[in-house]
């Protein structure tokens, strides 16, 4: 039963929560031990906050994932996990997140409460409104950096909200556009999808995708940016932001790629090396060693 439980919370889509590590990065307080240990445990409060809101979503969408291709093989959908023991766990998740937020702080614990609301109104509502559907997406990411600069009293920059829910923005359309093209009778699966066409989310993804790439090199070079680390050598890093973003294209177009971005970054070794190199060439730069 804990095995499907875990299951439920679908702790491969944690790494998600890894954006909550970008303040501390870009703040360049990478290797200060107090900041580091407070955004560890804001991450593992955000892993148990979000495989909270997975379980409870998988609770609300139950009848539709059982005839679902892929998802009626979920814990709960295929009858491996009870409804009782997913509703009593997720209330009993639900409290010792938020109870682990307030150990942090009023501050961690508003964007946690946030994030877990704006979550539910996903799940009931939102989820079904086409365009808002991608844009509460993109806010939970938003959410995770907010809480992420929050916990170590860092102001976060707009460059790195709007780059993050651009990115977002980006990941997201990919996804609907995976689900229209990959589902049969998509609209029965999701029924935002009758709102959307391969054609509409093409045009989007390619807004997105010029604004991403247009965002991250302005910040690279503004005088803030500059000033702050002392030289404007984070533009040097613009080719790994283009390789990624080109790659995922890559693998939405050609390979049917995008249903899961977890999935195809844990999978895909090019692009997976390609965000390694470019994670450890942002720290170099930061700390001054490059």
């Amino acid at each position: 039963m804990l095995r499907y439980l875990i299951k439920s919370m679908r702790p491969t889509q944690w790494i998600k929560n890894g954006i909550i590590f970008a303040p501390l990065v870009f703040s360049r307080n990478l290797f200060a031990p107090e900041p580091l240990g407070l955004v560890l445990a804001a991450f593992a409060i955000f892993c148990l906050l979000s495989g909270t809101v997975y379980l409870m979503n998988d609770l609300v969408d139950l009848e539709r994932d059982k005839v679902h291709p892929t998802k009626s093989k979920r814990p709960l959908a295929s009858g491996k996990l009870s409804r009782g023991v997913a509703t009593f766990a997720s209330v009993l998740f639900l409290a010792l997140s938020l109870g682990g937020a307030f150990a942090i702080g009023w501050g961690f614990l508003v964007v946690a409460g946030l994030y877990f609301i704006i979550n539910l109104l996903y799940s009931s509502i939102l989820k079904h409104v086409v365009i808002i559907d991608v844009m509460v997406i993109s806010f939970g990411f938003i959410l995770r950096v907010l809480g992420g600069a929050v916990v170590i009293n860092v102001p976060p920059t707009p460059w790195l909200l709007m780059c993050t829910m651009l990115l977002a923005l980006f990941l997201g359309f990919a996804k609907r556009r995976h689900e229209l093209v990959q589902l049969d009778d998509a609209n029965s699966h999701r029924k935002v999808l009758m709102h959307y066409s391969p054609y509409f989310l093409d045009q989007m993804i390619m807004i997105v995708t010029a604004s991403t790439v247009m965002s991250y090199a302005l910040y690279t070079i503004s005088a803030d940016t500059v000033e702050h680390i002392g030289s404007n050598h984070l533009l040097y890093t613009i080719p790994f932001v283009l390789y990624g973003i080109f790659r995922y294209l890559y693998l939405v177009h050609l390979k049917e790629g995008g249903g899961s971005p977890t999935r195809i970054l844990l999978t895909d070794r090019p692009l997976a090396v390609n965000i390694l190199l470019w994670l450890v060439t942002c720290v170099l730069i930061l700390e001054g060693l490059l």
